[in-house]
């Protein structure tokens, strides 16, 4: 990127915590892996960041936040309501978009105010980055909270370059299309000069859902990229860009002697038992009840398990103001209670129950220790503790169970025990493999992902996304071949060809659709065999 454009940054979140004092405040920055992979890019260049500050509007909290000392850059805070921030955060961004993303429909509420709420915040946000950025700066939004920014801006004129990364994963059509608001959505993200998402799978629905539901949308492929043309001339470049973890950084603090000697109590206090460490923050996509059950199916099925394994279930406090939070904390306890009830032994209890986050070199100290490392989310984006757990790993001596539905999983297939975190006798199965598994199957594994994360860490993903913006669509390879997308609606338009076959197309569907609902054909089956008679009509 041009060193003598700025760089503005904008999430839901800004990088702060803010303490009320009896008669003052405070601010720090705080720690993450967005700040984490953006210390060195604004090292580089002179950038601003926008975003809620976390607390509501007070004369004494700007001056603050605007003051703030000891940050790499300028921050710039977007203050809400607390109705708004129950709309706009806790309704459509939590109660829509989160739930939908990640499967799990059935938990959405689209509440029409929601949306309302969502949009104006949006447009707030946008308001706040045009007073900031000129039309030479880039300018890079993150996440689901913020789709509709770009649309906004660009109905005020500014030209700057507009990037958008999303950190969660992206739905399939047959999951997107359930949102009422599904096409104003996707033309809002499409208002961006680049989009990009943690995997080629995300990538890949969304340009299946623009094609679906975005009718004057042409996509070709050039390269790992997509470029997406309207009919209006606007052009956007979509591709994935796996997020990941400081490795160097990581891997030097797990081998620091105060590290190493709390390793090693760790391992004292499990008296030559198999640690299974769990690290999860407290949400349903994190499979927690899922894990559980299949911890105590392990210790069913394979009784030599029994005074010779220990799980230790790390839940980092989230979200506590929800009620369907509230429920599912209750749910993980009442579970670990009935585990712990029926197996515990004198001098021996299955499951250790940790309610708090960690201080970093104790996180890292379970990292070191932990033979087994139960990283099974029913959905996630990436799962970074996946990689942290890898990094940490400097003895090599460690086995990673990994749901195939974590993003990370493309990157760490290479030495992972896959699984689908929802087959209970699977998971069980892995995690007895895992125990059981040889020190050299042990090493050979733990390299393989080690050096994975290596040579993808946290600085070449800032590195690549900021390379890509930096290649605008016009200049991308104009005789680039067209995608073939499954499902395409321009596909079955053209297989139909005539009147008379479109009408012929349309029955065919229609009476396959009736007789595969009948026999209960999953909705992958239905799409295959649409997709046949799509081809056999064409």
């Amino acid at each position: 990127m041009n060193r003598n454009r700025q760089l503005v940054i904008v999430s839901n979140r800004l990088p702060v915590s803010i303490e009320k004092h009896e008669e003052s405040y405070s601010i720090t920055p705080s720690s993450g892996g967005l700040v984490t992979a953006l210390k060195a890019v604004f090292r580089k260049y002179e950038g601003s960041w926008i975003g809620w500050p976390g607390t509501p509007y007070s004369p004494a909290v700007e001056e603050l936040v605007r003051n703030g000392q000891h940050f790499d850059f300028a921050i710039h805070p977007v203050f809400l309501t607390e109705e708004e921030r129950g709309k706009f955060y806790s309704g459509f961004s939590n109660e829509v978009v989160w739930p939908l993303f990640h499967d799990l429909q059935s938990r959405c509420n689209y509440d029409p105010t929601y949306w309302d709420a969502y949009t104006s915040i949006n447009d707030r946000f946008a308001d706040k980055i045009s007073k900031i950025a000129h039309d030479n700066d880039f300018i890079w939004v993150h996440d689901y909270h913020l789709t509709r920014a770009a649309a906004s801006l660009r109905r005020m004129g500014l030209h700057a370059t507009l990037a958008y990364f999303q950190h969660i994963p992206f739905p399939s059509p047959d999951i997107f299309e359930k949102l009422p608001w599904r096409t104003e959505l996707l033309t809002s993200m499409l208002d961006f000069d680049l989009v990009g998402f943690q995997t080629a799978r995300d990538q890949q629905n969304f340009a299946v859902c623009v094609d679906h539901f975005v009718l004057d949308a042409r996509i070709r492929r050039d390269g790992d990229r997509m470029i997406i043309e309207e009919e209006s001339g606007r052009v956007t470049v979509v591709g994935s860009f796996p997020i990941s973890i400081d490795f160097a950084e990581f891997e030097t603090e797990a081998a620091s002697p105060a590290v190493t000697e709390m390793a090693s109590q760790i391992r004292a206090d499990m008296h030559g038992r198999t640690l299974a460490l769990g690290v999860d923050r407290l949400d349903y996509t994190k499979g927690l009840p899922e894990k559980l059950n299949a911890f105590a199916h392990a210790l069913e099925q394979y009784p030599e398990l029994r005074r010779n394994i220990s799980l230790v279930q790390v839940v980092v406090p989230s979200r506590e103001d929800i009620p369907k939070y509230q429920d599912l904390k209750l749910e993980i306890e009442r579970r670990i209670s009935e585990i712990n009830g029926r197996y515990t032994e004198s001098g021996w209890v299955p499951i250790h129950f940790i309610y708090r986050s960690l201080e970093r070199d104790r996180l890292l100290g379970y990292y070191r220790a932990a033979e087994i490392a139960l990283v099974t989310p029913l959905k996630d984006g990436m799962n970074l503790v996946a990689k942290e757990y890898c990094a940490a790993q400097v003895d090599e001596r460690g086995a990673l169970v990994l749901s195939e539905f974590a993003g990370a999983a493309s990157q760490l297939e290479c030495g992972a025990l896959l699984v689908n975190p929802n087959d209970v006798v699977g998971v069980a199965g892995a995690i007895r493999h895992a125990v059981v598994m040889d020190r050299t199957e042990k090493v050979r594994r733990m390299q393989s992902m080690r050096t994975a994360v290596r040579n993808a860490d946290v600085h070449n993903w800032s590195h690549t996304f900021l390379e890509a913006a930096d290649q605008p669509a016009s200049r991308t390879n104009a005789s680039a071949g067209t995608v073939n997308l499954p499902n395409s609606p321009e596909s079955i338009r053209r297989a139909a060809g005539t009147s008379h076959l479109r009408k012929l197309h349309g029955l065919a569907i229609g009476l396959a659709s009736a007789v595969l609902a009948l026999i209960g054909k999953s909705s992958g089956h239905t799409r295959a065999w649409l997709g046949f008679l799509s081809r056999w009509l064409g």
